[in-house]
């Protein structure tokens, strides 16, 4: 096939020769295998004998001492940030702007590609950080992975995600009450003005923040933070505008609500039950268990 290709065709070709080179469907390790891209793209995968001798050197990059493994998808990210210990996290609310935070997100974007990431889904940041992070690595000005984004995560007054929560009073006065826009919700109407506040900034999916969460200045890091009503009016708005929905959710009770309104995916799910697992089967949701953020969080708990 790539014999008969000509000699514009080999210029736009970049042939990597693996050492070894997984083949996913099979799960074997195959030797001696080469990948040949075109305008960015794979177009094909075979073995190195049979490429043609046409290519030249400066197109062929030499991963014979390597593995070679299709690119890493990341199902629970934040790009905007890196987790850290919560004192410097609030020094960081209260001392960056939002640009400041955007030209870090480039880093962290970059630095998750160049770890295997070609593919991400970020699950939460203010201020349309991560929409707009998207849109310059789509457009080629940022080095990135791909990325489906969900936007501002959408809480309730006082919940885990709520931009107020764990300010004192002096402090969320200045701020003001943030609403449906913010991704605050009270009742079922503000939570299907949420969810179209994110379909008209150019989110890809929608993620709640169904329980607390350990980071929240709260009393409770698993307790439920939507009536059944709200959840519905979520799920059922979401699915109108073709949105995929996650649930932050540590707390048994929490995951359950989440699940029996037709959530597609629990976050963490720290506390799920046998109940809760036998929800996930039947309705055909989806774990994502957020191990290193668990890790995190035990390590930064020691005394």
């Amino acid at each position: 096939m790539f014999g008969l290709l000509s000699s514009s065709a080999h210029a736009q070709q970049t042939v990597i020769d693996c050492g070894k080179l997984l083949d996913i469907k099979s799960g074997i390790w195959l030797d001696k295998m080469s990948i040949v891209t075109e305008h960015k793209l794979i177009k094909a995968v075979l073995p190195s004998d049979k490429i043609d001798s046409g290519i030249k050197a400066e197109n062929r990059i030499n991963l014979t001492n390597f593995y070679c493994l299709p690119g890493l998808i990341d199902m629970h990210v934040h790009l905007s940030d890196e987790t850290k210990p919560q004192v410097e996290q609030f020094r960081s609310t209260l001392t960056l702007d939002t640009a400041d935070i955007a030209f870090r997100s480039i880093k962290f974007a970059e630095r998750t590609l160049l770890a295997g990431f070609t593919t991400v889904r970020d699950l939460g940041a203010s201020d349309g950080l991560n929409i707009s992070l998207k849109r310059a690595i789509e457009n080629g000005d940022v080095l990135g992975p791909r990325m489906f984004t969900a936007g501002k995560s959408i809480a309730s007054t006082g919940g885990h995600a709520d931009p107020s929560n764990g300010l004192n009073r002096k402090f969320r006065n200045a701020i003001g009450k943030p609403g449906p826009e913010d991704g605050v919700i009270n009742g079922v109407d503000s939570a299907r003005e949420a969810i179209r506040s994110r379909y008209e900034e150019g989110a890809d999916l929608i993620k709640i923040t169904a329980t607390a969460g350990v980071l929240s200045q709260a009393s409770s890091g698993d307790n439920t933070q939507f009536s059944d009503e709200e959840l519905q009016a979520i799920v059922t708005t979401a699915k109108d505008y073709g949105f995929r929905v996650a649930a932050h959710a540590h707390g048994n009770e929490g995951i359950k609500r989440a699940l029996r309104a037709g959530i597609d995916s629990i976050e963490h799910g720290t506390y799920m039950d046998d109940e809760a697992i036998a929800l996930f089967k039947q309705k055909g949701a989806w774990y994502v268990p957020t191990i290193s953020a668990g890790k995190f969080v035990a390590e930064k708990a020691k005394i």
